[in-house]
């Protein structure tokens, strides 16, 4: 059976949701609460970040559609707690980004983006006032991409190096704290140390203009089409029978073969 085919796209969904979250509708889609849901909430986006790294718009429409479902669906589960529906949802965020650019929607004016981001910060500080310095960074988020947006926060109150050269020294500072760690045997100190060369790596990252979380999820693609490479040259034979020297042979011809630098591979 289909689902109702009148009216703009997102009411449409909106109705579809209603629909299954019935009396009557969908058993499974009846049984999930926000908590439940949450796994699926973390999924679907970071399968839209995947289906943009590959440049795929196919995938990024599907994507996307799935991303925005999770939204409705959460949205109609608390519609049903008496908090709020999906137009609550969409007439929050368009009143915020109103709010948000008094240069477009308003007389102010701001003709960079620097300019445009200090104005967003003071107005979100104006909206937030209960908020630490560093709040608004959500723990779930991936925690090199969390460790990004900290760095970001930090230093717009001033924690921060004037340039790439600090968090460079710090990584060297960092690592050899760790290797003095690790030889100490203390493996809860070289655990800390390896979060603090993390860290710095992330803020060194910052200071170059280069998103980490984006780079390494760049190299770790890169890595997983080699090792498909290699599993393609090793014609059908297991990965882990292949003597080391004969894998970093296969591994150099991959890599020629796309002509992209990346990590060698060293059998275990």
């Amino acid at each position: 059976m289909q689902g109702p085919q009148n009216g703009s796209t997102l009411p449409r969904l909106v109705e579809i949701m209603q629909r299954l979250l019935a009396p009557d509708g969908c058993p499974w889609d009846r049984e999930q609460s926000l908590q439940t849901l949450r796994p699926y909430v973390l999924e679907e986006a970071h399968e839209v970040v995947d289906a943009i790294d590959r440049g795929s718009p196919e995938h990024l429409r599907e994507e996307l559609g799935d991303l925005l479902l999770q939204i409705v669906f959460q949205s109609e589960l608390a519609r049903v707690q008496g908090w709020f529906g999906p137009d609550d949802v969409v007439s929050a965020i368009c009143d915020k980004m109103v709010r948000r650019h008094p240069h477009v929607f308003g007389d102010e004016q701001a003709t960079t983006s620097a300019e445009v981001l200090h104005r967003w910060e003071q107005l979100k500080a104006a909206e937030k006032k209960d908020r630490g310095a560093l709040d608004g960074v959500p723990a779930a988020l991936p925690a090199l991409l969390r460790a990004q947006r900290v760095g970001e926060k930090a230093a717009r109150f001033g924690f921060d190096w004037p340039d790439a050269t600090g968090p460079r020294a710090k990584i060297s500072e960092e690592l050899a704290e760790l290797d003095e760690a690790v030889a100490s045997g203390d493996m809860a100190h070289a655990s800390r140390e390896l979060g603090d060369l993390l860290f710095s790596i992330t803020s060194y990252a910052r200071k170059l203009g280069i998103d980490a979380e984006s780079s390494l999820r760049e190299t770790l693609l890169r890595f997983g089409d080699r090792v498909a490479a290699i599993e393609k040259l090793a014609k059908d034979r297991p990965l882990e029978s292949i003597p080391a020297d004969e894998l970093d042979r296969l591994w150099a011809e991959a890599k020629g073969r796309d002509a992209v630098g990346g990590v060698p591979i060293k059998k275990r």
